[in-house]
């Protein structure tokens, strides 16, 4: 019967002639659905339709691939290696013809192990490592080694501890990060400016003991950066697409067996430096002061060698204009420096006259005197007496 043959409009499949008071159900619309499948799917062809849709959504789902921009697709073709995809959108074969394997490349991974270990000296450490690294090739690192590239690259970094700690004592290896502050703390103060420019310049060395701290400083960072290129050689020989990027000791100790015996070494060792610390602090303060007075009393040296000179260059000038005078006229240049050495001492000294008993006398009390004016009157009063125009004898030259 058609659907749209007369009747009470029951028939009618969009309902349009229905009453008003009779609403469809829920049994009635899936009654509906369950008509409208069955007559798509029914037969033979009804089936090859939707396998046929199910077939080109899955081509169309399985045909394309996006890679981010932090990865790198491996495509792989039936099982084996067909090509690797840089970040973008790529057309491929549907699945399960060509399937893509995305891996991070841009990632940065880590392994980190605990391992003891024998050192040069026959010693047993503790060493805490950790090992940073990101893929450097995709293909290689999904298919080149035969189990988890974490494992391999954890035997592969012990390895190379054990190889690097084993070539070194364990003086070298337990030194602490704090050694380059005590490295700093140890290089020689400037020279002070106060240093007479006329000195030769002094150079400045430092001593044993900071040579030895700086060389120490440096140990572990050297020790950490053989161990990454061992590790980076023996991964590049496996050929496992990983690049190291950073090799860390986190933890660096001796076995907690003889852990206090390390600790009271280290204490004794740290007092040591701490006392050569502050005697090179107590030397770069004594220094410059004893170079300052150093330089002073030589300036002063200096200052006084120049005075004397001047002072004895300038009495052997006036020494020679006298004698010239002299031998001009010897009488009255002896009777001048007389009366002027005379004039010079009784204006400086006390004086006592007496006039009694019928004669002038003048007491000069000379042991009031100064050396110096002693000296002169009486050197002045020999030569006085010896001299002819005051006591009438023989002119001398002098």
């Amino acid at each position: 019967m058609a659907w749209n043959e007369p009747g009470n409009g029951q028939r009618d499949p969009w309902n349009r002639n229905r009453q008003p008071g009779n609403k469809p159900g829920l049994e009635d619309m899936l009654k509906q659905l369950r008509g409208r499948f069955g007559k798509l799917g029914g037969g033979a062809g009804g089936v090859f339709t939707i396998l046929l849709a199910f077939v080109i959504v899955w081509v169309g789902m399985s045909s394309f691939t996006i890679v981010d921009a932090r990865q790198a697709g491996v495509v792989l073709r039936f099982g084996k290696y067909a090509r690797t995809l840089q970040p973008g959108f790529h057309l491929k074969a549907p699945s399960p013809i060509e399937t893509v394997t995305k891996v991070g490349t841009t990632e940065i991974r880590s392994v980190s192990d605990k391992v003891r270990m024998l050192t040069s000296d026959e010693n047993i450490i503790s060493v805490d490592f950790n090992v940073q690294y990101q893929v450097s090739d995709a293909r290689k690192f999904l298919f080149s080694l035969s189990g988890p590239p974490e494992d391999t690259l954890r035997q592969a970094a012990e390895a190379a501890v054990r190889t690097v700690v084993g070539a070194n004592v364990m003086d070298n290896i337990l030194t602490s990060q704090g050694t380059e502050a005590v490295a700093a703390a140890a290089a020689p103060a400037p020279a002070s400016s106060a240093a007479p420019a006329s000195s030769a310049p002094a150079v400045a060395s430092p001593a044993p003991s900071a040579v030895a701290a700086s060389a120490k400083a440096q140990t572990r960072d050297t020790l950490q950066q053989q161990t990454r290129e061992i590790l980076q050689s023996t991964l590049d020989e496996y050929d496992s697409g990983l690049m190291v990027t950073d090799v860390s000791f986190q933890n660096v100790a001796p076995p907690q067996e003889v852990k206090d015996a390390f600790d009271d070494v280290n204490a004794a060792r740290e007092d040591k430096q701490g006392t050569e610390n502050n005697a090179r602090a107590y030397a770069s303060q004594v220094v410059p002061v004893a170079r300052g007075d150093a330089a002073r009393i030589a300036a002063e040296a200096q200052g006084y060698a120049a005075a004397r000179v001047a002072t004895a260059t300038g009495d052997a000038s006036r020494f020679n204009l006298i004698l010239k005078e002299y031998k001009g006229a010897p009488d009255v240049t002896r009777r001048r420096l007389w009366l002027e050495t005379v004039e010079d001492v009784m204006s400086n000294n006390p004086k006592v006259l007496d006039g009694s008993g019928g004669r002038n006398m003048i007491y000069l009390p000379l042991d009031r005197a100064s050396g110096k004016e002693v000296q002169g009157v009486g050197s002045v009063m020999q030569s006085a007496g010896s001299d002819s125009s005051l006591g009438g004898g023989k002119e001398k030259q002098p």
